[in-house]
């Protein structure tokens, strides 16, 4: 049923984890060209993050310092904003860009937004699911031709739509967070002008990697869908 396409799935991943790879390397491009770029103001990261918290009046998160690079997130469950050192420290354009998306996430979840929850509620399901992916491929190529084989290719096909309709759902969650971010950067005046637009473009760089991401569990998914229903006929 499947073991043929084995080459074909093999193809697709590679052609997204190249375009990921691409991508990837465009916005840390990204991030150091707005290193360079000083905030007027003299704003670290983390008083940048501060500020747009305490202006949405959203006073039970903590803003901590990280480690790595580029590995900012906020933690709902924590109500954290951990901010990588050059971010948390940066008096630059792309540690107020970062800051405040991250904090565009808390903000989201001070007030209930529905994406944000939804995709929240689906991390213990992914966690598991990302787990047996592998296992379970493996598993439809092994028993392709058994007795078995659909019931194993139907399960493979739930595990990667899990997959893919959380890094789907993650879209929206993370475009609406820069939105907010750098709404607020413009309208507070921490950031305007030639710092607003280079915040906009590392931001936008930052989104693709989870636009690739969705595209590429989409592709994967679709594949096994057809290769299933290709089966059957």
């Amino acid at each position: 049923m499947f073991s043929g396409g084995y080459m074909t799935y093999i193809i697709i991943t590679m052609i997204f984890a190249g375009i990921g790879s691409l991508v990837s390397k465009r916005l840390k491009s990204k991030f150091k060209k707005y290193s360079q770029v000083p905030m007027t103001n003299g704003m670290t990261g983390a008083e940048v993050a501060v500020r747009m918290l305490r202006f949405y009046q959203v006073d039970d998160v903590k803003v901590v310092q990280g480690e790595g690079f580029l590995t900012d997130h906020y933690n709902p469950s924590t109500k954290t904003v951990s901010l990588s050192p050059d971010v948390y420290n940066g008096r630059h354009v792309s540690a107020a860009a970062v800051a405040s998306h991250e904090c565009g996430h808390a903000v989201q979840h001070a007030e209930a937004y529905a994406w944000l929850g939804f995709r929240s509620a689906m991390v213990p399901v992914v966690q598991v699911a990302s787990k047996m992916q592998s296992m379970i491929f493996m598993a439809a190529i092994v028993l392709a031709s058994s007795a078995l084989g659909p019931t194993i290719m139907l399960v493979a096909i739930c595990i990667f739509g899990a997959t893919t309709l959380f890094a789907v759902v993650t879209l929206p969650v993370e475009f609406d967070a820069s939105n907010r971010a750098l709404n607020w950067l413009d309208e507070s005046r921490v950031a305007t002008g030639i710092q607003h637009e280079g915040a906009k473009d590392a931001l936008w760089w930052a989104a693709m990697t989870y636009v690739v991401s969705a595209l590429s569990s989409v592709a994967v998914l679709g594949y096994l869908v057809m290769s299933y229903l290709g089966a059957r006929d």
